[in-house]
This record gives structure tokens, sequence and C-alpha cells, in this order.
């Protein structure tokens, strides 16, 4: 499910151009038993199985010990191994943890190497978490049948940060949330669409216009949608004008 979706559009395109690499591990592969067996029931007679420390932590520590591609468990791997100078993080992704959200994907993107954690049944030994992880994020009040997809989405919105991946910085400049708030919408051609026109200060070449207005629809927008949001931001005192307008 990750490898074929990591090699898609832009993070496909920062990997094949050597921005970023991506690395793989199945803790399966780091069982020593005949069964190659991951999980187990857990104690205290709850319900389901859960992922066993000792394969995850194998897992964790040979890519921090080499990265590159999951042969080199066999010794075949050419890639160089990372250096204790490197920042790294090591992400559990669990509903009790905090919730990911930009903040977050522009911390993890200071780090130079970045370890996923994707748990499956009921999760992963708690221990793993106790010992070896820096962070643990949730991407939102509900249950997933494994930690793939959270993962997936948390490197998206990571490695889109990095420099060169984007075709523009000016573009990361506008994304909802980058300043805490939801972004103004986006119109292109045709001017008018079945009766829907572009609102007039867009085509008026007004920089210091249109960048105001951009702003004020922001700031409504969020108020009206995402409340809480304005409660983290800081706030001029034009844009709480803005806000006691009808």
């Amino acid at each position: 499910m990750v490898r074929p979706a990591l090699g898609h559009s832009i993070l496909g395109r920062a990997s094949a151009n050597g921005l970023v690499e991506f690395e793989f591990a199945n803790p399966r592969d780091f069982c020593h038993d005949r069964h190659l067996k991951v999980d187990d029931k857990p104690f205290g007679g709850e319900p389901g199985m859960l992922i066993r420390a000792e394969p995850v932590a194998r897992a964790v520590e040979w890519l921090q010990r080499v990265g590159g591609d999951k042969q080199a468990v066999d010794g075949r791997t050419s890639q160089q191994p990372t250096t204790n100078s490197q920042r790294r993080a090591i992400v559990l992704t669990a509903p009790t943890g905090r919730t990911f959200d930009q903040a977050a994907a522009r911390e993890l993107a200071q780090y130079d190497h970045v370890i996923f954690l994707c748990g499956h049944y009921e999760g992963i030994d708690h221990r793993v978490e106790e010992s070896l992880c820096t962070h643990v994020f949730s991407i939102g009040d509900y249950v997933l049948t494994n930690g793939e997809l959270p993962a997936l989405i948390m490197a998206d919105a990571v490695v889109r940060l990095l420099p060169g991946v984007l075709g523009s910085s000016a573009s990361l400049d506008a994304d909802s949330f980058s300043d805490g708030l939801l972004s103004a919408p986006n119109y292109t051609r045709p001017e008018s669409w079945r009766a829907m026109d572009v609102p007039p200060v867009l085509l008026s070449g007004d920089h210091k216009k249109i960048a105001q207005w951009r702003r004020a629809y922001a700031l409504r927008l969020t108020r009206d949608l995402r409340p809480d949001l304005l409660a983290r931001t800081r706030l001029t005192k034009a844009d709480l004008e803005v806000l006691t307008e009808n």
C-alpha cells in the first residue's frame, strides 16, 4: 500500500529528483521464529491482537543504522548508513496522539530522518511508544484498519514542505493553515462560468486590494467554519475590524 502511493505525483517526482528518499521495513522480516509471528494476544484478556515490540524495535534499529531497501537485512544494500549527526524522529500513529496539523508537519519537516510506525489490529505494544517514539500523532477521532493511511497523509504533508518539492514556494504561503487560517477560494478562466463571475477585485491587477480581499475572506471563512482556529491565530487590529463586520 505505502510503496506505490509514494511513487506517484509530487511525492514520486520528489523521490525521482533526489529531494527525498523513502525507505521501507516490514516488522515480519525481523521475526526470528519459524512462523514469523509479528502479533500476539494482549495481556489482561483484551480482545484482538497486538503487534509485538521486538520485531518493531528491530525494524526501527535497522532503519536508523542502514536505511535504503529492505534487502539490507541480508547484507545486500549499497546505501550509506545514517550518521549520528542527523536529526531523527520516530512517529507512532495512534488515536492517543496529538492531532496532526500543519504546525506538526512543519515540525517534522525539520528532521533529516523520519520513521513512521504503522500499527495494525489493536496497535503496537505500548513499550515501543515508551522506549522509541519521539512523537505520537492522530489524524482524527475515527478508527482505521491500519496505520499506513495516517502515515501516508503525514508523509505527504511533510514532504511538500521540503525545499524544491513544489514548483513555487509561494504555493506554501497561500495554503490553508499556513498562517493559521483557512485560505480564500481561487478561480481560473473563464471569468464567467454558468452565470457565476470571478470576484472583480481578482481581475483588478491591484495586488494590495487583492491581498486585503483574500485576508478578509479567509478571516470570515475561518470564523464561520473553523472558529477554533481563530483562537490560535495572532490577529491584527485590522483583522479584528473585519471580523466584527457583517
